[in-house]
């Protein structure tokens, strides 16, 4: 059954919580879903960023820390 998401109503907070739920539930499977054909130079430009000292990696929890605190000063 699809459940019609009531968008408007919902609070960003709730959206994200939402965002959660369904990627939770996709990534379960993540084998059957095949990348799209850019993801690979996408990588490879990212690893080229990192090597170069230009970007860094982050903590998931963490990143997931730092948005949040963004979403809160907006507020």
């Amino acid at each position: 059954m699809l459940a019609k998401l009531q968008l408007k109503k919902m609070s960003r907070n709730e959206k994200l919580m939402a965002m959660e739920a369904l990627w939770a539930d996709l990534s379960q499977n993540e084998s059957s879903v095949e990348s799209p054909a850019w993801h690979e130079e996408a990588l490879r430009q990212t690893e080229r960023m990192v090597k170069a000292g230009k970007v860094k990696f982050v903590d998931w929890d963490d990143a997931k820390a730092i948005l949040r605190r963004r979403v809160a000063k907006r507020r």
